[in-house]
């Protein structure tokens, strides 16, 4: 019976060793024939060529003294990034000097736009590309009876209604922020302004935004610092491509009772887990609004990183910051009229990062 189960042990064996060899067989035959093929041949070529041709692994192949070269030119490369940083800093007091002359030029339109001044007949003169047609159309106009006409008359419209409130209305990117029930608060918005940091002082702007008297705060004036950086970062110094927003200050708001739109009440019933009992308790939660602006996301300063939606949510604020001070502010009636948005419509993708100013996102 043992030669028996030896023998059969044995025979087992081989067939193992025979099935091994067979199935290594059909794979170096198989083998051949994919080799065989061109287009295989061909896809495998360009992919070792590919290989062979990325940066990183040609400076790999190159001489000590070549690649001691290259990084005497990063060095440079470094100092270059110093030299733009400073570049920007002069930027920033030509900013803010240039301010200063647009300044009496918005102080006349805030004044146009809250009746506080009427434009001279030379100061309203403008000559648009259609004028053909408006005059065509106030000849038309002329038509209307006498009474339509002494009736428009008799409005006395003071200087021009709800104009930021319109801008905020006419740009996606702000009226995505207004709810329903901050529009009448916006009504009472009568200017932005944009103050640049003093000289010496670390490199920020302001938003400023006006308001007159309401019924839901006693802020005249409501304000968002924006602090900027421009220095190359140690740890990545190429990646330097100009001033960043790093961090943002808001301001608080003096809500006139039961008026705070950034919050809501809620009612809750709890039940009492011994007596069984049930009670109704009301508490505050926050609540969408644009005046939660003034009420930004601070970044940290211990290295904390910030979750992915608190991240969105500081980097639009940047965006909206930046979009106040570089378009809206500079370019207000072209906002309310609606063709400074045609243009950016119109505005090519891509050209928009040849602005000298960008926005980053940058956590410390």
């Amino acid at each position: 019976m043992a030669d028996n189960s030896s023998s059969k042990a044995e025979d087992t064996a081989s067939d193992s060793v025979e099935a091994a060899k067979n199935a290594s067989d059909k794979k170096e035959k198989l083998a051949d024939q994919v080799m065989q093929n061109p287009q295989v041949l061909a896809a495998l070529q360009e992919r070792l060529d590919n290989t062979a041709l990325t940066p990183s692994s040609y400076i790999e192949t190159l001489p000590k003294a070549v690649k001691r070269r290259i990084d005497a030119l990063k060095q440079l490369q470094v100092k270059c990034a110093h030299i733009e940083a400073k570049f920007y800093e002069e930027v920033h007091d030509l900013e803010r000097k240039y301010a200063a002359l647009y300044q009496p030029l918005f102080d006349k339109r805030r004044e146009f736009i809250n009746g506080e001044a009427e434009p001279t007949d030379a100061e309203s003169e403008w000559h648009s590309e259609n004028e053909e047609e408006e005059k065509l159309a106030g000849d038309l106009k002329n038509v209307v009876v006498i009474e339509e006409k002494a009736e428009a008359e008799e409005i006395n419209v003071k200087g021009i209604p709800d104009f930021w409130f319109t801008i905020f209305r006419n740009v996606d990117m702000l009226s995505e922020l207004v709810q329903e029930y901050d529009e009448p608060i916006l009504k009472h918005l009568q200017d932005i302004k944009v103050k640049f940091s003093e000289p010496g002082q670390p490199m920020s702007f302001s938003l400023e935004f006006h308001f007159g008297p309401n019924d839901y705060f006693s802020n005249t004036v409501l304000t968002k610092t924006y602090k900027m950086k421009s220095e190359p970062d140690k740890t990545d110094p190429f990646s330097f491509e100009g001033p960043e927003i790093v961090d943002c200050d808001g301001c608080t708001i003096d809500w006139k009772k039961g008026k705070n739109v950034t919050v809501k009440t809620i009612k809750k019933k709890q039940k009492h887990k011994g007596r069984g009992t049930v009670r109704t308790i009301t508490k505050q939660v926050p609540n969408d609004s644009f005046f939660n602006f003034f009420n930004p996301i601070k970044v940290s300063g211990d290295g904390e990183s910030l979750d992915e939606d608190s991240e969105f949510t500081l980097a639009a604020d940047f965006e909206i910051g930046h979009f106040f001070r570089e378009r809206i502010v500079p370019r207000a009636v072209l906002y309310f009229t609606g063709e400074a948005i045609e243009d950016d419509d119109n505005f090519e993708e891509g050209e928009e990062g040849e602005e000298e100013v960008r926005c980053i996102l940058h956590l410390l």
